[in-house]
């Protein structure tokens, strides 16, 4: 089972906190659904942060009454998933002096038996154009660096590894890293530099939309692996450190705008 679960909320006054709210608000998280934090070299919940138009100094994050505000949290395996499933969270989140006001809540559920059935086994007729919107700080590791940008092999290298570590449907290694590293390309991005604050500390990231594009040559099985790993990746995240909120990813449809939503 995968399961997205995202909530809308708001603030009822201008409220600043700490820009590394994240790691504090995953941790919230984690102990409301009693799940160990950090004892998984994959992990498989991932978090979001608070995504939305907000002001930002060089310590602080200020959410603002007038805008409204997303969350979103992730289960990888049959376990993450249903304990999110039932997680109920409170009328008001409070963490770090703020009070968030939770408002309408969103599930979109489905397992990798389905998803690879859907976009694989069954051989549809290939999509080759993805419209990404990265909403939180992304970025991979690169030796003892962090690298922000959206390089495809790394996006694809992620999911996959996520993907056969939870799924029971092994899609291959090295190998297809390779032949995908021939397939796919960047059509045009939109993105910025977005700073993932530490509690000492930080790790630049990249936000804002990356199109990604299939070659016609490419065979039409391979070109529907990448669009299940593409799918894949609204629940995986991208990169690294996806448990505390970075690598938020989202697949657009194919006519949404390009335009960005600032993110904290």
């Amino acid at each position: 089972m995968l399961i997205e679960s995202k909530w809308q909320i708001a603030v009822s006054e201008a409220t600043t906190i700490p820009r590394s709210y994240r790691i504090a608000l995953a941790k919230e998280l984690h102990q409301r659904l009693g799940w160990e934090m950090g004892g998984n070299d994959i992990p498989p919940i991932t978090s979001s942060g608070i995504i939305g138009v907000c002001s930002t100094s060089k310590e602080y994050v200020t959410f603002h009454p007038e805008e409204c505000y997303t969350l979103y949290l992730c289960g990888l395996n049959e376990a993450a998933a249903k304990a999110i499933a039932s997680l109920e969270l409170p009328p008001t989140l409070a963490f770090l002096g703020g009070q968030f006001h939770i408002r309408d809540r969103q599930d979109t559920t489905t397992t990798y038996e389905q998803l690879y059935t859907a976009t694989v086994a069954e051989e549809p007729e290939p999509t080759r154009h993805f419209n990404l919107r990265f909403l939180s700080p992304t970025a991979f590791s690169q030796g003892k660096t962090h690298l922000p940008l959206p390089v495809p092999t790394l996006m694809f290298r992620s999911w996959l590894e996520r993907w056969n570590h939870f799924a029971s449907i092994y899609l291959g290694g090295d190998e297809l890293i390779a032949y995908l590293q021939d397939a796919v390309v960047i059509q045009r991005h939109n993105i910025q530099t977005s700073r993932f604050q530490l509690s000492k500390g930080y790790i630049n990231g990249f936000a804002g939309s990356v199109t990604l594009r299939t070659f016609h040559r490419v065979d039409p099985l391979l070109a529907n692996v990448v669009h299940l790993l593409i799918e894949y990746g609204r629940f995986a995240g991208t990169g690294i450190k996806t448990r505390l909120g970075m690598g938020k990813t989202e697949l657009m449809l194919p006519e949404a705008s390009m335009e960005e939503k600032t993110v904290a």
